[in-house]
């Protein structure tokens, strides 16, 4: 998965190639850091419109759903994907709203 997802950063071509690994991984994967960790790569390195973005904060919502509480730095950049979201969907689709919901319903955040 970390190859895929970096060569996608790299060459937006491979996008589809990373949104199939990132979600395998977030469903599967039993190594909740690794599953922040890309997250956390896309959310530093995707560009703005990149589909990965909202993905990668759906993802989250995902894991925090299966593991309990994300880490204090991945439940900080999940705000932040879902506020570009909620304020121009072309930057960031709108499942990043989504992860982040699940976030907050999970975490009793509302």
């Amino acid at each position: 998965m970390a190859e895929t997802l970096e060569r996608s950063l790299r060459d937006r071509s491979h996008e589809g190639e990373a949104a199939s690994a990132l979600v395998g991984s977030a469903l599967n994967d039993d190594d909740r850091e690794f599953i922040e960790y890309g997250c956390l790569q896309v959310g530093a390195r995707a560009v703005p419109g990149s589909p990965l973005l909202g993905l990668a904060g759906l993802r989250l919502g995902h894991a925090a759903r299966r593991f309990g509480r994300p880490s204090d730095e991945a439940l900080a950049w999940a705000e932040s994907p879902a506020a570009h979201a909620e304020a121009d969907p072309r930057d960031v689709d709108g499942r990043a709203l989504d992860g982040y919901d699940d976030i907050r319903s999970f975490l009793h955040l509302w």
